[in-house]
Formats: C-alpha cells, structure tokens, sequence
C-alpha cells in the first residue's frame, strides 16, 4: 500500500514539473546547453531560452538537480532535455569561479539597495536632526563633531545620516475615478541633486499638493554618539556628500536587503499600478533602469514581484467618423493600451516601491500602467 501511495505521489510530482515547463515554453531557437559566465543574471540567462524569462522559477524548481536556483555558478553548464516535456539540468563544474550569479545586476542598484528609503513624511520631520557643526562649520565632514537634538543613544551606538530628497505624491483625477502621480524635489534639499527626474507640475495642473505617498531619504554617512544630552555630540565616521544643518539621524539598516529574488506574478493585481519616477532620462527608460511605482508593501507587492507594463491608448479624434475639422466636439476614441514590456520589483515601502526594467519592446514613459505579467 505505501508503495503504491508512493508511485501516485511521484507521478504527481512528474504532472506538476511537466505543467510548469509546459507553462514556461522555450524558445524554438533555444541552446541546446549553455555555460554560466561570469556578469550572467538568472533573467539574462533564462531569456535565452525561455519566452517569457520571468518563469525561470517554474521550470527550475521542478527539476531536482537544481535543489536551488540561485546556487548556480560560472562555469556550470545548463542542459535542456525533452523527457516528458521541457526540463532543465544542472551539471556543476568541477572548480568553480567567484561569487554564485544573482537574479538580477545588483552591482547597478547599489544605491537603491543601501542609500535610499521611502519613508512617511511625518516620521521624518519627527526624526533627530543636526542643529550644529563644530567650530560652527556651514557643512561637517568625517572626523568632526556634529550636534543634534532630539536623540535618545548611548555613547558608542552609530547613527546613519540622511538627507530628505524626493517626494512622491498622488492626485485624485475627479473625471474617471482614476488616480494620476506626481514627484518633486523636497522642498528642503533644492541644492541636492536626485537620482529622479524631477517634476514639479505633474502635467495636471499640481504643483506641491497632494496626498503624500512618501518622502524619499538618502543616507549620506554615518555617525557615532559620543555624549548623550540635547543637544547630543557625535562624531561624523564616514559620509559621501557634506552634513548641513537640518539632515536627519535615522537607526543604521545593516541589512537594507536580500540578495535572492523569485520572480512572481502578484497576488492580486493593485488598483490602478503606475510608473511614477525614473532615473537617468528626461522622457523614458529602458531595460536595466530603475522606476518608481505607485504601489507598495501595503498593496500586497514584495520582492520579486513581477508586472507587465503598458503603456495607455491614447484619447484621439475620430476623423472618419466626425468632421476632422471639428476635434472639440467631434466623436473620439480611445484607443487600446500598448506593450511595452516586464519589470520586476526589488525593493518596496508602504506605498511605494522600486523596480527595474527587465525587457521591453519600446520605452518606458511615467505614467505607464502596471498589469498582470502574460
């Protein structure tokens, strides 16, 4: 009896792994095997032969010789076989070469990863803040004194540093129901230089209102407290940009992140998902750049969760149907949204998160909207 359980169990399994490769197709130009080198991502690899590359989850976790997908290193060679379906083996090389490869280019999001945070505004302003510099310095550096008010710390313990950036806001469109964004420089760092684009008029017509999603903080060093008092005196330990007056203490975040990211459709798809901020352009953004989306932690988005994104119709005039010569009020049409490719998310907040362009048929625009991966 517990052998024939066994066998139904076992041929469970065989149904499952077949449905997820079935699930996840190849490409019908697909390598019959490929060697790890080193700078491969999991994504970058699985697009070589899968047709939608963020299903690399399905069809690896299926296969028993990869107990682990991200424990694949340079120099292990990747063969596809055809026994009952698509699967994939692993064959691990005898000596293998540096540091296992990551799902995505962590090294480029370094300071998304470490530097940045999204946090509520109020928790902000209510944080610790330097009210003076030794000597009376205009800006400190490390190994000088800082003054701060408002921190409760024993001698010893380090403070991180951080300096409000960016604000990230939402604006209820009253026509649709629907939501339009926006995102500004913080009005107390206009000298500091963001990694977003900015935009002061969210192109409807908003300048510095809105409902608050968040307040994007850099770290800018760190400091270690020396004598406890208001205001208290700590030492600057190390930092990448001058401390002014005014620049917030905030607990030191030793792990910011994880290193290993599933890619995975959402649970539920959020209500109206937007690309709200990009870096590095003034108009759109490719693969491997950052944007910000409208949603976050609390819409049920973590790490790895992957969207399609699409980019809306447009609202045009109707020429055949009405008098061209008459847009204002003539018929119009909307035509059909676009897309425009995938991203996955690798870091979120409450209400905000950010994610990286992974592949895409035309540029990403602000605005764009977020759905169900395909």
């Amino acid at each position: 009896m517990l052998k024939k359980a066994f066998t139904v169990l076992a041929g469970t399994m065989v149904a499952a792994a077949v449905c997820a490769a079935g699930a996840a197709q190849l490409r019908s130009n697909h390598p019959d095997s490929y060697t790890v080198r080193r700078g491969d991502t999991l994504w970058g690899i699985s697009a070589k032969f899968l047709v939608k590359p963020w299903l690399w989850p399905e069809i690896w976790q299926a296969n028993p010789q990869v107990r682990n997908p991200h424990l694949i290193y340079p120099g292990d060679v990747l063969n596809l076989s055809f026994i009952n379906g698509a699967s994939l083996k692993l064959e691990p090389s005898l000596h293998r070469e540096g540091a296992a490869v990551p799902a995505i280019p962590l090294d480029a999001l370094k300071t998304f990863l470490k530097d940045l945070r999204v946090m509520d505004s109020s928790a902000v302003s209510k944080a610790p803040y330097v009210v003076g510099l030794e000597e009376n310095r205009l800006d400190g550096a490390p190994g000088q004194n800082i003054y701060v008010r408002g921190l409760d710390s024993q001698p010893g313990q380090r403070w991180a540093i951080v300096r409000p950036e960016h604000v990230f806001r939402g604006f209820d469109n009253g026509s649709d129901g629907t939501a339009i964004y926006g995102d500004e420089l913080y009005a107390n760092a206009a000298l500091v230089k963001s990694p977003w684009e900015e935009d002061f008029n969210n192109g409807s017509g908003h300048y510095l209102r809105g409902r608050d999603m968040g307040l994007e903080v850099k770290v800018i060093g760190t400091a270690e407290m020396l004598r406890p008092g208001d205001p208290s005196t700590l030492l600057v330990v190390d930092s990448t940009s001058e401390i002014h007056k005014g620049d917030r203490l905030m607990p030191v975040n030793d792990n910011p992140y994880d290193p290993y990211f599933y890619p995975h459709a959402p649970q539920s798809l959020p209500k109206d998902g937007r690309v709200i901020a990009f870096t590095g352009a003034m108009d759109a953004v490719g693969p491997y750049q950052v944007v910000a989306l409208s949603v976050g932690a609390k819409d049920g988005v973590d790490n790895g969760t992957t969207f399609a994104v699409w980019h809306p119709g447009e609202y045009i005039h109707d020429d055949v149907a009405g008098n061209s010569w008459r847009r204002g009020v003539g018929p119009h049409v909307t035509l059909p949204d676009e897309y425009i490719g995938h991203l996955m998310v690798f870091r979120t907040f409450d209400h905000v998160s950010y994610g990286l362009v992974m592949d895409g048929l035309r540029p990403v625009k602000k605005g764009d909207k977020l759905k169900l991966p395909d």
